[in-house]
């Protein structure tokens, strides 16, 4: 049956109103469905269900490359219709399942441009031994509760951290239930945090000219470890917040007087295919962009070029490249929204993981914090870049003979026959793999690979964190192994919070 741009948008009307609980007249079809407060999970939903309109399966890229009712039911039209031949306009054509998402062409390297007025100008740096007054960015999210426990615990400082939020009270109140659940919490907030109502994606933090004057003029140091996180989201979903949001930190850091900016990167800058297979040291370069095509990671490069301009300029900066972050190695307490623990769980429910050469490089988030806040108080960090990769990886198989031993009922297919389980075990979202399957099953590049085809070990880099663990010879801190105590922490978590049913 074919629908018009017209009977598609009214759909789209009435079941968004339905999805959100509201009256189809409070629908702007103009509007970007993200200001709806859209998740990765309702997304998904909607997709599944324009499925059984259509009869195609449209790709959830489409949601972000369209992003109001008004111009997708128009592209849903013509997809419909099969009257979308591309014209000669820089647009790639790339087919996902039945559906083809126009995806515009993306130069990374263009989108490196930090303003020319972000300098540090003739102010020169004061290092600043014991930092009175720290700005955070991220304080809300998994990694940024640990930094606020350390920086706590290794300073004296207070800590303002910027927060989203309509009043204090309700920045207080996510500040306290973020730290309570990842068992941080006590029974009040500590007065040391300090929650800075804005937004990371807005022009000078959402915070208006005075007050970000105020901070510039009163913070001694920042750590910036805000970032918007989605594997489905592209680049231009995640610009403002990941990109733009870095250059206002940078703004921040360089107005009234120089404040050394600590950055938390990722390892993802190092995903081009240049590096499979080299050894990247912590101070190798970066110049390198082909080839990246997780919207996040394209963030993650484009953004620490930025903090190297800055660097560059004058700027004190350290910057940390974490990898995937796992829970706390001695609470097992971690984020069960991330990527590896949805990946557990739904490969559970499934009976099988993949079976594929992959490398779990992941670093505890204990490890990881602690690492930063060392790192950045010691003098001789600024302008280096460290490595927080776990410095001994075991293979996915170690983890699957684990889940084994542990009496769960599993498997390991070939990727092609755990994809077609995927599909067929995955079409709700009563499976965590739900909202993942864009980032598992959309084909990318020349070769029509997955991004898990792209992330298997012969096209990775080798991510050497040995200066970094040399950096770190001074302290106590150390990575924990990844083997069965790890494990059995880990499980024990998730078992206990409900996340992982005992196995049978």
């Amino acid at each position: 049956m074919s629908y018009s741009a017209a009977d598609i948008q009214a759909w789209m009307v009435s079941h968004l109103a339905e999805l959100l609980g509201v009256e189809t007249d409070e629908v702007d079809i103009h509007e970007n469905l993200e200001n709806y407060g859209l998740d990765s999970a309702q997304a998904m939903t909607l997709v599944s269900k324009l499925e059984e309109l259509l009869g195609f399966q449209p790709s959830p890229l489409l949601l972000w490359h369209y992003p109001n009712i008004a111009s997708l039911s128009e592209r849903l039209a013509e997809e419909l219709q099969e009257q979308s031949d591309v014209q000669d306009t820089g647009i790639v054509k790339q087919t996902s399942g039945n559906a083809i998402a126009d995806i515009p062409s993306l130069d990374l390297q263009a989108e490196v441009v930090l303003d020319p007025t972000i300098h540090p100008g003739g102010a020169v740096y004061t290092p600043v031994d014991k930092p009175k007054k720290i700005f955070l960015t991220g304080s809300t999210g998994f990694l940024g509760a640990f930094i606020i426990r350390e920086l706590l615990e290794q300073t004296d400082a207070e800590l303002y951290c910027l927060v989203r939020a309509s009043s204090l009270q309700e920045g207080k109140n996510k500040l306290h239930k973020n730290l309570e659940q990842y068992g941080i919490g006590q029974n009040e907030l500590s007065p040391r945090i300090i929650p800075v109502i804005g937004d990371l994606s807005q022009p000078m933090l959402g915070l208006g000219a005075e007050l970000f004057q105020a901070l510039a003029t009163n913070i001694d140091t920042i750590y910036h470890s805000g970032a918007l996180l989605n594997y489905v989201y592209p680049y231009s979903a995640l610009k403002a917040a990941n990109v733009l949001g870095t250059q206002e930190i940078l703004r921040l850091a360089c107005q009234i007087k120089v404040k050394p900016v600590h950055y938390v990167s990722s390892v993802a800058v190092f995903e081009s295919p240049y590096y499979a297979g080299k050894v990247v040291k912590e101070d190798d370069d970066f110049s390198h962009w082909e080839g990246i095509f997780l919207g996040y990671s394209q963030t993650k490069w484009v953004a620490e070029k930025l903090v190297k301009i800055a660097s560059d300029r004058g700027l004190p900066v350290t910057i940390h490249r974490p990898p995937l972050i796992a829970g706390d190695s001695n609470t097992g307490i971690g984020n069960t929204h991330d990527f590896i623990n949805l990946m557990v769980k739904g490969c559970l429910q499934m009976g099988s993981f993949p079976d594929v050469e992959y490398m779990l490089d992941m670093s505890p988030v204990d490890y990881v914090s602690k690492a930063i806040v060392y790192l950045s108080i010691q003098k001789e960090s600024i302008g280096k870049a460290f490595h927080l990769q776990h410095p001994n990886p075991v293979s996915l198989k170690v983890l699957v003979d684990w889940v084994s031993s542990f009496g769960y009922p599993v498997q390991m297919l070939p990727y092609d026959e755990w994809q077609a389980e995927l599909i067929k075990n995955a079409a709700s979202p009563d499976n965590p793999l739900y909202t993942l399957r864009p980032f598992l099953l959309e084909r990318w590049s020349e070769e029509q690979l997955t991004i898990p085809d792209l992330y298997l070990q012969a096209r990775r880099p080798k991510i050497s964190c040995e200066a970094t663990v040399k950096a770190l010879a001074g302290s106590s801190i150390s990575c924990p192994p990844i083997d069965s105590k790890l494990f059995m922490t880990y499980t024990a978590y998730l078992i206990e919070s409900g996340f992982l049913s005992i196995a049978l």
